[in-house]
């Protein structure tokens, strides 16, 4: 019912989402049976309660834990029996620990803030959980870095597998740098890749092929990850750098060195000039 309680403030008060007052880690990546910590860091001086959310691809957001006046914090929903979940609360700080790492656990974490009717949430922390007993027999290969031009749209998705052949869901996450956002950019839901059937009678697989339909500006750079819904769980791939160029930035390089160019010819035809004159 808390979730319910805080989403309604959201939608009839004022909900107010600012990087700088509640700070997560956009992106985090763990192994299948490790650890992780995500962390959020608040500023406001004066707060009520501090909330952990988890929102999975596709579903509504779960309230993990609060805690009330810096008390100590309490879990909700599954998490209230979970051991593998664990929360440490100081001022200015609400840090969730996540232990034997599931690959259900894969989803979009969020803190938020509150002081009276006021709700200020954090960007969310993306956690991306690699199964690899999965991934030997299904692959997702990506381009490792890439220089593409403004307006292109080239980046792919490639799924191999001996199982679950047919289509998949697919989910593009962004992880920018420095002030860009982050978080789930596009969902492709099935029937929208180019899949291929290999009929080797001692190992049939089937290769997929998922395109990112983005017009790609020089703001989008950054590593954009591919997640696939397959054989019922989730595999991400490994990543796909990309830097834009700036087409803008080329032009006016050009300009610059053709004024140069100029500036040097005119240099050059004036010294001629005075040469012939004193010859004279």
């Amino acid at each position: 019912m808390i979730i319910y309680f805080f989403l309604l403030l959201c939608t009839s008060i004022d909900c107010l989402f600012s990087e700088e007052e509640v700070w997560q880690e956009p992106l985090t990546i763990a192994e299948d049976g490790g650890s992780v910590k995500l962390t959020c860091l608040y500023t406001k001086q004066r707060t009520t309660t501090i909330i952990w959310l988890r929102q999975k691809l596709g579903e509504k957001p779960y309230v993990v834990a609060t805690s009330y006046q810096l008390q100590p914090p309490q879990f909700y929903n599954v998490f209230e029996k979970s051991d593998r979940f664990n929360a440490t609360i100081s001022p200015f700080s609400f840090n969730l620990s996540i232990s034997n790492i599931k690959l259900s656990d894969s989803a979009t974490y969020y803190c938020a803030v509150t002081f009276l009717y006021e709700i200020t949430f954090g960007q969310g922390t993306v956690l991306i959980v690699k199964d690899q007993s999965l991934k030997k027999r299904t692959h997702i290969q990506q381009e490792k870095v890439e220089m593409v031009e403004p307006a292109d749209s080239v980046t792919q998705c490639t799924v191999v597998t001996d199982r679950c052949a047919g289509d998949h869901n697919v989910h593009w996450f962004r992880h920018g740098s420095g002030d860009s956002q982050s978080g789930i950019i596009y969902t492709q839901g099935q029937s929208s890749g180019q899949c291929e059937k290999s009929f080797n009678a001692s190992s049939p697989t089937q290769t997929c092929v998922y395109s990112l339909p983005k017009n790609l500006r020089v703001s989008d750079a950054g590593t954009y990850y591919c997640a696939v819904v397959a054989c019922g769980e989730i595999l991400f791939g490994s990543g796909a750098k990309l830097n834009i160029k700036d087409a803008h930035f080329q032009i006016e390089v050009l300009v610059l060195l053709s004024i140069i160019r100029s500036a040097v010819l005119l240099f050059i035809f004036i010294i001629c000039l005075i040469c012939t004159y004193i010859g004279h």
